[in-house]
């Protein structure tokens, strides 16, 4: 069972936040949620969208210049594995690493994790992953939030 921290609404979405524990509760049934929308040709797909919304998107875009995509591409599908998977120790900590310097030399913040969570949950619609699904990876995204914002 999902251990209920708080509720966020993000440009709309309703999601449920659960606690650091998350990637342990990840399974509906017998199934990881990895598994249950397809695995890694769910995951590609979803990188490759994802990606598409969120360098069109003017607040984003400054965030990726310079950014060889190839290798955020390849970093995002591993943390998205990871994370469907529930293996997801240690999130907090890579999330907090990876983003400190956007934060502090860039300006990241509450503004720009609500678009990317917009186009996360626009992704994962068009793709026709079940609600269910959805909310329980907006969740987990949400729950990251303080960590990518190095709060």
């Amino acid at each position: 069972m999902l251990a209920i921290v708080w509720q966020e609404n993000i440009k709309g979405c309703r999601v449920t936040v659960a606690s650091a524990a998350w990637g342990a509760s990840r399974k509906t049934g017998s199934m990881t949620i990895y598994e249950e929308i397809g695995g890694a040709d769910a995951v590609n797909a979803a990188v490759d969208i994802f990606y598409e919304k969120v360098l069109g998107d003017p607040l984003l875009t400054p965030f990726f210049e310079n950014v060889e995509m190839g290798g955020q591409n390849r970093k995002q599908r591993a943390f998205f594995t990871v994370l469907f998977k529930g293996e997801s120790d240690g999130a907090e900590a890579y999330m907090r690493r990876s983003h400190a310097s956007l934060v502090r030399d860039r300006g990241l913040s509450d503004e720009h994790f609500g678009a990317v969570a917009t186009h996360l949950n626009a992704t994962l619609d068009e793709l026709q992953v079940p609600d269910h699904l959805i909310s329980q990876i907006m969740g987990a995204a949400a729950g990251l939030k303080n960590a990518v914002l190095n709060r």
